[in-house]
Formats: C-alpha cells, sequence, structure tokens
C-alpha cells in the first residue's frame, strides 16, 4: 500500500514538473506579432492607418506595411501577408499606375510606399508590382536636386533635404539597385547619407540638424549654414534607419560602403549621449533634456532602438551598445507600452508630426517642436516599435 502511495506520488511530481517544463519552454508570442495583430485589430483595412477616413498612398503606410511584411516572413503568419498585399491590390492597377499618386509633386515621402513591392514581385511574378516599382524609381530619375545631386524633399520645398527623406528613397533606390541591376545607383544612393552627414551634422555634438536648405532662403535656415535650428529626435530615427536599412543592400565592396559604416558609427556614439540615463529613451529636441516642455517621446525611441539593434546584429557597430539598447527598449516597454484588457498592444507618446516651412510656418524652432500634437498608436512609433522587437528576437536567435 505505501509502494502504491509512493509510486502514485512520484507519477504526480513527475507530471506536475514536466507540465511546469512544457509552460516555461512553450512559445510566448512575440512583441513584433502582437503589435503588428493589434494595429490590424485598430485599422480592419490597411488604408486606414494614420487614422485616415480615406484612402491615400502614404508613406505612414509602407513604414507600417513593410514592418508587417518583415513579420510575415519571420513568423509566416498568412494574415499580415494578405494585409499587407491588400493596400497595394487596392492602389496598384493592372497596368502598374498607382491611385491617388501624382508623380509631379515630387514628393519624396511618396516613395516610402513603395518598398514592400518589391517582395509582392518577388513572390507573385506578377508584373504590376514590378510596373509600380518602375513608376516609383521614374520620379527619382527626374528628383530636383541641389547642386551637388542630393534630392530635395518635395518640388515645393525647393533646395531642401530633410533627414525624413533619406529614409523615404535611399532604401527603395538601394533595393532597386540590386534586384534590377543598376549598379551606378548605389553611388547615387550613397551620396545622399553622405551629403546629410557633411551639411547636417554638428562637429561637437555628432547629432543632424532636421534639415538644410541649399539656399539660405528659408526662414527657418540660418543664413551662413542653412540649417535648422533644432535636432529633432525622430528627424535623426529616420535618418539612422535609413543607414542601416540602405547596408542591406549596399555591396561590401562599394567605395563607399566604408564611408556609411562610418556615418553609423558617428550617428551612434551621438545618440547614445543623449540617451535619458534613468530611463534609456531620448526626448523630442535632443540636447534639451531639462528645458521646459520637452518630453521623452515614442517614435525616436523605437526608430533608434530598431537600429542600434539591427546594427549590433549585423556587426556595423561594437556589441557594446547593446546595452544602450536594451535599456531603451525596456524604456519603451515601461513608459509607452500598454496592454489592454483584451490583450491588444498600444504605443503612446508619439509626436503626430513635424516638418519645415510650409503653411502655416514651421520655424523648426525648439518651442515648435514642443508644440506638435502628441497621440497614441501613431504609426511613426508602431512602425519602429514592430521593427525593433523583431530585430530584438532574432539577435536573440542567434
Amino acid at each position: 500500500m505505501i509502494i502504491r502511495f509512493l509510486r502514485m506520488l512520484f507519477i504526480a511530481i513527475l507530471g506536475l514538473f514536466l507540465f511546469q517544463a512544457s509552460k516555461k519552454e512553450a512559445p510566448i508570442e512575440s512583441w513584433s506579432s502582437r503589435m503588428a495583430q493589434s494595429e490590424i485589430h485598430r485599422n480592419p483595412e490597411p488604408w486606414m492607418i494614420d487614422f485616415r477616413n480615406k484612402p491615400k498612398w502614404e508613406y505612414t503606410q509602407g513604414l507600417v506595411l513593410k514592418a508587417m511584411l518583415q513579420v510575415y516572413q519571420s513568423a509566416r503568419d498568412e494574415n499580415f501577408y494578405r494585409y499587407v498585399k491588400a493596400y497595394y491590390d487596392q492602389f496598384i492597377d493592372s497596368t502598374g499606375q498607382i491611385q491617388l499618386y501624382k508623380m509631379s509633386d515630387y514628393n519624396i515621402d511618396r516613395i516610402n510606399p513603395g518598398k514592400p513591392l518589391f517582395y509582392l514581385y518577388q513572390v507573385t511574378g506578377d508584373a504590376k508590382y514590378k510596373k509600380a516599382i518602375e513608376l516609383l524609381r521614374k520620379q527619382m530619375k527626374t528628383q530636383p536636386r541641389t547642386h551637388e545631386g542630393g534630392f530635395w524633399h518635395k518640388k515645393r520645398y525647393p533646395h531642401q533635404m530633410w533627414l525624413d527623406g533619406l529614409y523615404m528613397a535611399s532604401p527603395f533606390l538601394a533595393e532597386f539597385a540590386k534586384t534590377f541591376d543598376e549598379p551606378e545607383l548605389f553611388d547615387d544612393v550613397a551620396n545622399q547619407l553622405i551629403l546629410m552627414d557633411k551639411y547636417a551634422r554638428d562637429e561637437k555634438t555628432g547629432l543632424l540638424y532636421h534639415g538644410w536648405d541649399e539656399s539660405r532662403q528659408q526662414q527657418w535656415a540660418d543664413p551662413e549654414t542653412g540649417l535648422s535650428a533644432s535636432y529633432w529626435g525622430r528627424g535623426m530615427g529616420w535618418y539612422a534607419m535609413a543607414l542601416v536599412d540602405v547596408l542591406d543592400f549596399l555591396p561590401v565592396e562599394h567605395r563607399h560602403y566604408p564611408d556609411i559604416i562610418a556615418i553609423l558609427n558617428r550617428l551612434t556614439e551621438a545618440i547614445v549621449k543623449v540617451q535619458d540615463p534613468e530611463t534609456g529613451l531620448w526626448y523630442q529636441v535632443l540636447d534639451q533634456p531639462n528645458r521646459k516642455g520637452n518630453y521623452l517621446e515614442s517614435s525616436a525611441a523605437t526608430m533608434f532602438a530598431y537600429t542600434l539593434f539591427k546594427a549590433v546584429r549585423y556587426q556595423y557597430i561594437d556589441r557594446c551598445y547593446l546595452k544602450n539598447t536594451e535599456h531603451a527598449w525596456q524604456g519603451i516597454l515601461n513608459r509607452f507600452i500598454e496592454v489592454d484588457d483584451e490583450g491588444w498592444i498600444h504605443i503612446h507618446q508619439g509626436c503626430a508630426g513635424a516638418g519645415l516651412g510650409g503653411n502655416p510656418y514651421r520655424d523648426g524652432s525648439y518651442d515648435y517642436y514642443i508644440s506638435e500634437k502628441v497621440r497614441s498608436n501613431d504609426p511613426k512609433s508602431v512602425g519602429p516599435f514592430i521593427l525593433a522587437a523583431l530585430e530584438r528576437e532574432l539577435l536573440q536567435a542567434q
């Protein structure tokens, strides 16, 4: 009787141990997938992203949908692929024309939604995707430029290069160069990044100003340097992501490959110097953490986290920076992320939008940047959060 009892007790204890072990080993759904699913829940149709009430061919859709596509490639959840494809099938007809896109605007933001088209063309072989890619490439062939070949941000913003624009077009063009065998295009791509580093980077801090006006005509431009007045967090985030994404395609043997690596390393050193030591995050205006009205902002933090995780994973920067990135990641989870009662993921404290010039006029001052609207689940925070989470997951899997 005692032996039977001991045997049953042993089996029960063993069963409990195996159950607990299986619980520990059971896969936990990733932050990248959870945020992607939450974004689909908030926006059942992809054109709704960015609080839209009508369809638009827009860079914010391109940002989030590219992130979702990368989650699909990792997790193989068909829902993400179908969601992405639905957006492009809504906008692109059988001839490759893009609805609601106007090339004559020469708006560099309109290039960014083209990035997922490369993958769609690769997996489907549908010529309409290739034709749409070529249409966007055609815009960049005639995009107005500075005298050294830098792309104007938009036709209506003459002689101006903004940090944002480097992300919008440079990785697209680099992927085009690799996919369609146009190696001379790599020189043009690298030149854009090098020009921005040349003109917008402050020698003392290593930080980059948001915009540069070659003509010095804008009210926001310094009459001597042509630079805007502030170091905007997300502006540098766009540029940082551009660097690591271009490196996905730029050949290692290219003459400017070492230059891009050097720029990335200088940028890394600069941004960790202005990382908030307590939270691991970054302020809306990077170099003025103690000034009234400044705040920790989520799009800059997620963009920097993505950049640093990816740069560490590919060994573009020293692995010692992983501690800064992990600090940032924990700060993002602690300060910006909310899981609601139904399990959906939300990200808070994102700057809704910021630019230079226009009407009403945006002067690039400190007061301007801190006055812009702050909102939750902004796509400029959602997309980079998904990308940062995915890079962290891939790094941990190495």
